[in-house]
């Protein structure tokens, strides 16, 4: 890959403003978020050092959007060329999982393409993970290697940019004048941080560590008593589906204008009480503990059955949005035990 130096930000990110829409992170209480990027702000842009609390699945699948149009059909609106920056392994992953929900086949989701195809993803190293970050439980690492079309790591003399793809290549051609040769002893510091950056990950996550797959995990414990000690605590926020960067659940609604009907598709999370009520009333998931398995469940079992993944990517959006915080990892931890104790079953001889 195509490896250079900058030594600031902004001429890099004004060399992409020159060319699409940039979003960047800003900091605010404590946490970063997406703003639009302003080349003539005073205020300088900055490298975050963690994943957004905002998931990347807001730029690709909106909250809320125009899916068709009665009697007239609805072609999906131009899209123009927009550029995210700032994003981390985790969100590269998310993208990947939702790539297999909306580029599925026959069941593919023109909405989706047309902004997909139009984003350019520059991504970034973390290098100070929150409590909260648990990657490396779910194969994830604090760097990327794959997914991105430019990366940044942030050096002692500036930023190494990475380029991994043709639209990253020909960025870089493009703009070589704000570029230097990449010196070894910056790749050596880049990378001696990328280590340092994932054995603190694996520390933090050390006590949550696993004694076997996830998805046996989960399948062994589906009778479990902890879905319901869990769900005692929960006030139905759904907080957890909303942050999640893979939660892709939606439902549709009709809405009648002046002279045409408009069908609207907005987000939907699997904890709300009425999202399983068929007609009629009937709710195979009206108790809460129910809720909080299946949405594990789908997330450990279910896809990973269909796509052989996990749809869990360790962001800890969930652990520090949710209100009781509920932690995911003590969830499998506690499962994982349960499994450990219980005695194994004889084999017949």
């Amino acid at each position: 890959m195509k490896t250079v130096l900058v030594s600031e930000l902004k001429p890099f990110l004004d060399a992409v403003a020159r060319q699409m829409e940039l979003y960047v992170p800003k900091e605010t209480d404590g946490h970063y978020v997406y703003r639009r990027y302003d080349p003539s702000a005073a205020e300088p842009p900055v490298l975050n050092n963690i994943r957004t609390c905002t998931p990347i699945k807001e730029f690709l699948f909106p909250l809320c959007e125009l899916a068709a149009v009665f009697p007239e059909p609805v072609e999906p609106e131009e899209i123009k060329p927009f550029a995210v920056f700032g994003l981390k392994d985790c969100d590269l992953r998310s993208i990947e999982i939702l790539d297999k929900v909306f580029l599925e086949d026959e069941f593919e989701d023109p909405f989706y393409v047309a902004r997909r195809e139009k984003m350019l993803i520059i991504s970034s190293d973390c290098f100070e993970p929150r409590q909260s970050c648990c990657c490396t439980l779910f194969g994830g690492k604090n760097y990327a290697e794959k997914g991105f079309d430019l990366n940044l790591a942030k050096v002692r003399d500036g930023f190494v940019v990475e380029a991994g793809s043709d639209k990253g290549k020909e960025f870089l051609q493009k703009h070589k004048d704000i570029f230097v040769e990449v010196p070894s002893e910056a790749l050596a510091e880049r990378d001696s941080i990328r280590a340092q950056t994932q054995k603190q990950l694996e520390e933090n996550n050390a006590e949550y560590k696993l004694d076997g797959p996830v998805n046996e995990i989960m399948e062994k414990g589906v009778d479990s008593d902890v879905f319901d000690i869990e769900s005692q605590k929960c006030v139905e926020c759904q907080a957890c589906t909303r942050v999640c960067p893979t939660c892709h659940c939606f439902y549709l609604y009709d809405t009648k204008q002046k002279n045409y009907f408009s069908k609207m598709k907005m987000w939907d999370g699997c904890m709300r009480l009425a999202y399983a009520e068929v007609a009629g009333g009937a709710n195979p998931r009206k108790m809460l503990g129910d809720r909080i398995k299946h949405r594990l469940m789908h997330k450990f079992s279910f896809f990973f059955d269909r796509y052989g993944i996990d749809m869990c990517v360790g962001c800890g959006r969930c652990i520090d949005a949710d209100s009781h915080k509920m932690d995911i990892r003590v969830v499998l931890k506690k499962l994982n035990e349960e499994l450990k104790d219980k005695p194994k079953a004889k084999v017949a001889k």
